[in-house]
């Protein structure tokens, strides 16, 4: 499987803490193993699986696609619940 991310996705990823790193690596790797663990959007954001983990005790969702004739998963963004789903329409 092909795992790409977006520019936004690796510039936010890349001023995390450690254990925070070491938590989004996880969530990534779940998301590898199970494509359809995060749920689908609708309307603006159709097309686009969020998935919800938590992030040294704080709720974190993963914003990404999944095309299957090339196998790849794009990892569009990450952040908390607040305001994720607005700056995702951006």
């Amino acid at each position: 499987m092909n795992i790409v991310e977006k520019a936004a996705f690796r510039k936010a990823a890349k001023k995390l803490k450690p254990n925070q790193q070491r938590d989004l690596q996880l969530a990534v790797k779940d998301i590898a193993e199970n494509i359809y663990s995060g749920q689908m959007k609708k309307g603006d954001l159709s097309g686009i699986r969020v998935h919800k983990f938590k992030m040294v005790g704080q709720l974190t969702l993963i914003a990404y696609t999944y095309e299957e004739g090339t196998i790849t998963l794009t990892l569009i963004a990450f952040g908390s619940h607040e305001n994720f789903y607005r700056d995702l329409k951006r």
